[in-house]
């Protein structure tokens, strides 16, 4: 089963919840692994960074779920994404979103390009995601996410064909924000089935992630041992 979300957001900024409460509801709906990814620009990198990274190395390691400590650069001007990528990972975030051009929100033009020439790991609801960027990302190793978000799903299955095209990485997330927008997996691999995804795929889909996933731990039990 596909039981990962990399992308979840709380109160520490646009979300409704305590982080602890989003990993609480993510544990009841099945999920094994979840990141906190919470909004960023240069107003609010150091404290959301140092809050979530707090925030995940108290939670219990024994619990049913592993929360990954990540940052979304969100409506940044293009040229930002790679100093603030970089101060992201000198604070010790994991997993770094990138908010890609969507057609629902009026994104900086040539966000897509510049976010994935940054030290990110997903680039989220790209919207009409370009050939050249589609390759790029898969150059560059980076997930194009296909989300259950409202307004941002509109262009999963353009995104998908891209990453079909390029041989791009895909990635399903929730992209949540309240209690509601927590499904199950099995409704977000039918979010994935609906915009036009195989099973085949989704399996791949799963082995791509638990591999990113892996890495990440891995880097962070060194640095712990250390």
């Amino acid at each position: 089963m596909y039981d990962y979300n990399l992308h979840a957001h709380t109160f520490l900024s646009d979300g409704e919840l305590l982080p602890s409460e989003v990993a609480v509801r993510y544990q009841a709906k099945g999920y094994k692994v979840i990141a906190i990814t919470d909004h960023a620009d240069y107003s609010n990198i150091k404290q959301a960074a140092k809050a979530i990274v707090e925030f995940c190395k108290r939670w219990p390691k024994n619990s049913q779920i592993k929360v990954l400590p990540g940052i979304e650069l969100t409506h940044l001007p293009p040229e930002q994404f790679k100093p603030l990528a970089g101060l992201a990972r000198k604070e010790g975030i994991k997993i770094i979103i990138a908010h890609g051009e969507t057609p629902v929100e009026p994104v900086a033009k040539n966000t897509n390009h510049l976010a994935l020439m940054a030290d990110i790991d997903i680039l989220a609801h790209p919207g009409l995601i370009s050939d050249e960027d589609a390759k790029l990302a898969k150059d560059r190793g980076i997930f194009l996410e296909i989300t259950s978000r409202r307004g941002h799903s509109r262009t999963n299955a353009h995104v998908i064909k891209q990453a079909r095209k390029s041989g791009a990485k895909l990635i399903l997330n929730n992209d949540s924000h309240a209690p509601e927008d927590i499904i199950s997996p099995a409704e977000l691999t039918r979010v994935g089935l609906d915009s036009g995804l195989s099973q085949k795929e989704i399996d791949k889909i799963y082995k791509d992630v638990k591999k990113l996933i892996t890495t990440k731990t891995c880097r962070q039990a060194g640095r712990e041992e250390r």
